[in-house]
């Protein structure tokens, strides 16, 4: 594959503060790339000198081939399809209307707009809703409407800043199985999230970032291979009724423990062997939680939230 955008030391300031601290990361064309973290890690701010709305500050972006020395020149722009993380719809126009209008901002004449905009309509279910006014669409509807106007130019490279906030779970997975099907037919898609079941649904590879740090790179799958063991038992009990051999027991079966908020985590590399001692170590199975381990372990292991026992 080849890179169609990449970033090496990117560096960005707001006054005093320092937004990226020189991050670094590759994108490859025909692929679906992740930049997963809490808001304010930094995922839009890189989002933003990518599609030209913030000025690159320090280090190396390249957008298609092209360094970008300051803001995304209108060439690169017009290869561009942008999600933004509001619904900025017009609310006066109807839903063909606010495709046509947007449209023009390409260089598409009304009748080209209009019969690319039925195109996309019907690519993302919404071709019933052709005359109505955006205020009378559900967030939803609205949010793929945002994703179709962003492809009437007939994008390289969609840009998705967090997709499917906001929206209920068959909501969100109609968008996923839409972007799915522009990834297949060769759209590179760069996506924004803190959702872990969206990157794992989505990403061929993602970062994961905080406060303005690249802390990891890679498939879903190497992530969890790299940074945790297999499997996890969650218990779910009090801390004062936890036996006070537990930790002991627990390291000596070779199992690490995590301490989050919501309970404690055993990471193991062999989950039902940990299982069948719960007895010895003083749990019982109805308070205890048995699963393969996933993103979210990685996350929470590598971005400090809890910490090992």
């Amino acid at each position: 594959m080849s890179c169609i955008v990449s970033g090496k030391n990117l560096v960005k300031y707001y006054d005093d503060f320092k937004a990226l601290k020189g991050i670094s990361f590759g994108i490859n064309e025909g692929e679906c790339f992740g930049f997963l973290g809490h808001n304010g890690a930094g995922k839009s701010t890189t989002m933003r000198m990518i599609y030209g709305l913030s000025a690159v500050g320090e280090g190396e972006l390249w957008v298609m081939g092209e360094r970008i020395s300051l803001l995304t020149p209108p060439a690169i722009k017009a290869q561009l399809g942008v999600v933004p993380q509001e619904d900025n719809l017009d609310d006066e126009l109807t839903v063909i209307e606010n495709l046509e209008v947007y449209g023009g901002y390409f260089g598409l004449k009304r009748k080209e707009a209009h019969r690319r905009g039925l195109e996309l309509l019907e690519f993302m279910s919404l071709k019933d809703k052709e005359h109505e006014y955006v205020t009378a669409l559900s967030g939803g509807l609205k949010r793929r409407l945002v994703i179709a106007r962003a492809l009437i130019n007939r994008p390289r490279i969609i840009i998705l800043d967090e997709p499917t906030t906001g929206l209920d779970p068959q909501a969100r997975r109609l968008v996923w199985q839409k972007l799915r099907q522009l990834k297949n037919e060769g759209a590179t898609l760069v996506l924004t999230t803190h959702y872990m079941e969206e990157a794992v649904q989505l990403c061929d590879r993602l970062v994961i970032m905080n406060e303005g740090l690249v802390l990891a790179e890679g498939s879903p799958d190497e992530l969890v291979k790299k940074y945790v063991l297999p499997y996890v038992i969650e218990v779910h009990m009090p801390p004062v009724e936890i036996p006070e051999t537990f930790f002991e027991k627990v390291q000596a079966f070779g199992a690490e423990i995590v301490n989050r908020a919501e309970g404690l985590f055993l990471y193991s590399a062999s989950g039902r062997e940990l299982w069948g001692k719960l007895d010895e170590l003083g749990l019982p199975p109805h308070v205890c939680y048995l699963r393969p381990a996933h993103l979210e372990d990685v996350y929470l292991s590598l971005t400090g939230h809890g910490g090992t026992a």
